[in-house]
């Protein structure tokens, strides 16, 4: 059955817009959300029908605010609105995120500050939830106000226009709602503005990544983990009592983890006296690491989920006064912040993750077989894995520079601050892929040298990844690509396959 999520404006999670992205959760919008769609529209219908000049409703837009539009125009500025504000270029978004688009941006309007009619919303709703999904460049927005041109290109489909991804390729607007079974609606007084007028393309795309930074961060405990264990590292550094002298969260929480996974372990009692006083920073200082990228991405998640559920648009209308406000919430200053702190925060993740398996190939810091190979020499074994892994950290750091203190006037000067969020959660977005890439390269070593350390055994968790990992990805026996394999851990990581092995042992 398929999982409905409710939109009041109000409650919408993280978790729920990934699972209408991903799982095709449909959607349903609340009588109370209806009732202040309905209350706002006729604010704005009032307005139209009086003299007052109201930005957005009887007036141009951005540098054209001061033109006075005629009353018999104002259906058609809402059109050339979108048509001309769809200027996106550049690689489309992916269908989750456009769908994760749609359910924000109805979410937006149910909050009842757009003053958007309820059928037009209606039919955005009704278009997620038959899967029609509109093309949309991922290029064009710098954050202010909104993601003008990505939200554009997705409005067109509501009036017939724009294209929609099918199984076959790309149809016009018009022929996938008439599939669907769908009108396309007439706009009215502020309807094309209520419909692009806000952050959620930027907010898609950060709270997508975000979900699976999430995952990520438990996966690295559950890989450094195994590292530590095959590295035979100690347990020491990770006692509650240092977590608890220092107790930032998120340190706390992945020292308790490390802890939780390496009790048991053969290998771990193996060494108990070996004289060996620390071990590298990589391996003790995974807590404090680990941890602040858990505390980074706690912060986000704030920031994602206010604005999940937050009125974006300009103006904006306030039923209850009878008002229609200028304001600048389409801002997109608090995702590009979020966004580049994301991916920072995954850099650190992917580069101690490098270090651990760096040492986890190298027989002068591992008394491991060099390269995770017996037959050195004749076989490179996974010397080539742990390059890939330096690869991609070296260019995750050039991803963590950051974009949303970049900024760049626009429209004739009258948008003289932007924020760049759209680059930043794109940019954040493609460096948790890497990362993942990364920690799956820590992964398949360290998988490795627990089959060289037989019979030694780890713990019993540790044991069951080790074991769910060979489902997809044989011992080696000689030389094969290591890319296969690579991808096969990373899409375990990704689904959250680690989370789901190990259970509530890691938080």
């Amino acid at each position: 059955m398929t999982a409905q999520v409710l939109l009041d404006g109000a409650s919408l999670t993280r978790t729920a817009v990934a699972a209408i992205a991903d799982a095709g959760a449909t959607v349903v919008l609340t009588e109370d959300a209806k009732a202040r769609v309905h209350a706002a529209r006729a604010v704005v219908d009032r307005k139209a029908a009086g003299d007052a000049p109201v930005y957005g409703i009887n007036t141009g837009f951005g540098s054209f605010a001061d033109v006075r539009i005629a009353p018999e125009a104002l259906d058609a500025l809402q059109i050339n609105l979108l048509r001309s504000h769809a200027a996106g270029v550049g690689d489309l978004l992916s269908i989750p995120v456009v769908r994760a688009m749609m359910a924000l941006r109805a979410n937006v309007l149910a909050r009842g500050h757009s003053g958007i009619r309820l059928e037009t919303l209606d039919l955005l709703v009704a278009m997620l939830n038959a899967s029609v999904h509109p093309v949309v460049p991922s290029r064009g927005s710098v954050g202010a106000s909104g993601d003008l041109a990505p939200l554009a290109h997705l409005a067109l489909v509501l009036i017939g226009e724009g294209e929609v991804h099918t199984a076959n390729g790309r149809i016009s607007g018009a022929d996938a709602l008439a599939r669907a079974g769908l009108a396309p609606v007439r706009l009215g007084p502020k309807e094309g503005l209520a419909l692009i007028n806000g952050t959620q393309a930027s907010t898609a795309v950060l709270a997508l990544a975000l979900v699976a930074a999430e995952r990520l961060a438990r996966a690295a405990d559950i890989v450094a983990a195994l590292s530590i264990d095959v590295l035979r590292g100690s347990t020491r550094p990770f006692d509650a009592r240092i977590h608890a002298a220092r107790p930032h969260a998120g340190q706390v929480i992945s020292a308790a983890n490390l802890l939780r996974l390496l009790d048991g372990s053969a290998i771990n009692q193996s060494h108990a006296n070996c004289g060996r006083v620390q071990d590298a920073y990589s391996e003790r200082c995974a807590p404090q690491v680990h941890g602040a990228c858990r505390d980074a991405l706690a912060f986000i998640a704030r920031t994602v989920e206010v604005e999940a559920n937050a009125s974006t648009d300009n103006p904006m209308v306030f039923a209850g006064a009878g008002d229609i406000v200028s304001g600048g919430n389409f801002h997109g200053a608090p995702i590009g912040l979020g966004a580049d702190l994301l991916a920072v925060a995954v850099t650190h993740v992917a580069t101690i993750s490098e270090r651990r398996a760096e040492r986890l190939v190298n027989p002068a810091l591992s008394d491991l077989p060099a390269f995770l190979t017996v037959h050195g020499g004749l076989e490179s074994g996974l010397m080539l894995a742990q390059v890939t892994a330096a690869a991609l950290a070296s260019e995750l750091k050039a991803l963590a520079h950051p974009v949303s203190v970049d900024t760049i006037p626009t429209s004739a000067n009258k948008e003289d601050h932007v924020s760049m969020s759209m680059a930043a959660a794109l940019k954040a977005a493609r460096a948790v892929e890497l990362a993942t890439l990364v920690v799956a390269v820590e992964l398949l070593c360290a998988c490795e040298a627990l089959d060289l350390l037989s019979p030694l055994t780890t713990s019993a968790p540790l044991s069951a990844v080790h074991a769910h990992v060979r489902t997809r990805v044989a011992r080696r026996n000689g030389d094969r690509p290591p890319s296969p394999d690579i991808e096969a851990i990373a899409a375990m990581i990704a689904a959250g396959a680690l989370d789901h092995i190990v259970g509530p042992l890691v938080n």
